[in-house]
């Protein structure tokens, strides 16, 4: 198999076509993972404008004029460590291919100069990769390929009154603030930016690390925002109440998927749910536009396990080679990932840090207003 590694911008328009025409045959071929929006050269592109050592990896069966097989985007360091395209940040991850691809990872890192490759949301049926994950982890979903009516029908099918409640949640904002609208692709930039403000908000009230403060993050969500193509955009929608906006979201759209990324609110309006009310207008948005589901993203969430109607999984490990950076790499990753995943899946564990982290917001709220 030949494998040519490109910079980003050094992708040709026939290797982006290829990859997107591999992206759309993804329901038909079985594969629903790979029409996930971060699998998208649209995505990759955007994080090469704003991030150093990003690569694309071109596989093909028939030497270097023969047609792509398989897209491998990456990012790596000077010394050989990769990491999978803004890990930490992108929900869905690896080789986007078509059905019964193979290769061997070993070679594939060679040809990419990888000592290591690490992953966090790693997609289902990655034949190379399969013997390097470290754990598999749900990530929900909202089946709207049916339609709207037929989501609807599935969630009252768990939960008939609490489905109930959730459908009047709108009607009591509306009867309480004003007339609610609902816009499913905002192109105001700046409710991007009241957006960010929220999320950068809730971040610091909660004692997480608030990603907007990182200059690329922002960098990149207003790229994305920007882009708008038949196959590929960035995802702004926008709950108003008396034409004030009281919740937001942001995330990507393939031709059948959306992600969920970026959702917040005013707190102002936190007794009347809005994220929720946002979240079912969004699917209903998405099924309207024939799309086939809205992914929540790993990990479990009050909301999450209310809205979602299935699960698909994702993997995180790394893949390595015989080599003293890969060595070096896993022995420093390994103990803190453990921690994480450990913390995480233990209510008993994980509720006493929430409330840690949150406890330590407050501390850093009042002394900011000090």
């Amino acid at each position: 198999m030949d494998i040519s590694v490109y910079r980003s911008e050094e992708l040709t328009d026939a290797d982006r076509a290829a990859w997107t025409t591999m992206q759309a045959k993804a329901f038909r071929d079985g594969l629903p993972q790979m029409a996930n929006p971060f699998l998208s050269p649209e995505f990759a592109l955007a994080v090469g404008r704003c991030r150093r050592g990003v690569r694309i990896a071109v596989m093909r069966e028939d030497g270097p004029d023969g047609e792509p097989v398989a897209f491998f985007p990456y990012q790596r360091t000077t010394a050989g460590v990769g990491r999978a395209i803004a890990l930490g940040l992108s929900d869905c991850q690896g080789i986007v291919h078509g059905p019964g691809f193979r290769c061997d990872a070993g070679e594939l890192l060679a040809a990419c100069g990888l000592a290591i490759w690490e992953f966090d949301h790693l997609a289902q049926g990655q034949q190379p990769f399969e013997h390097s994950i470290k754990g598999t982890f749900s990530s929900p979903v909202m089946d709207v390929e049916a339609g709207w009516e037929a989501y609807v029908a599935r969630l009252r099918e768990r939960s008939g009154r609490g489905t109930k409640g959730r459908l009047k949640l709108e009607r009591k904002l509306a009867q309480a603030v004003g007339e609610v609208r609902y816009v499913h692709d905002e192109r105001d930039p700046a409710m991007l930016r009241t957006l960010m403000a929220w999320k950068s908000a809730q971040y610091r009230k909660t004692g997480r690390s608030d990603r907007f403060a990182h200059a690329w993050i922002t960098r990149l969500v207003d790229d994305l925002f920007h882009t708008h193509t038949e196959s590929f955009a960035g995802l702004l929608s926008v709950l108003y109440a008396d034409g004030r906006p009281v919740a937001a979201h942001f995330g990507l759209r393939s031709e059948q998927v959306v992600a969920c990324w970026f959702p917040a609110y005013d707190p102002a309006f936190a007794k009347f749910s809005p994220g929720m009310v946002q979240h079912l207008r969004m699917a209903q948005g998405a099924a309207a536009e024939g799309i086939s589901y809205l992914d929540l993203g790993r990990g479990h969430r009050d909301h999450k396990e209310v809205l979602k109607t299935g699960e698909l999984s994702v993997s995180e490990g790394w893949v390595t080679r015989r080599h003293p950076v890969a060595l070096a790499h896993r022995a420093r990753r390994a103990p803190v990932r453990a921690l994480r995943n450990t913390v995480v899946s233990r209510p008993e564990l994980f509720r006493p840090a929430d409330r840690l982290l949150k406890s330590v917001g407050k501390v850093h709220a009042w002394r900011k207003a000090s």
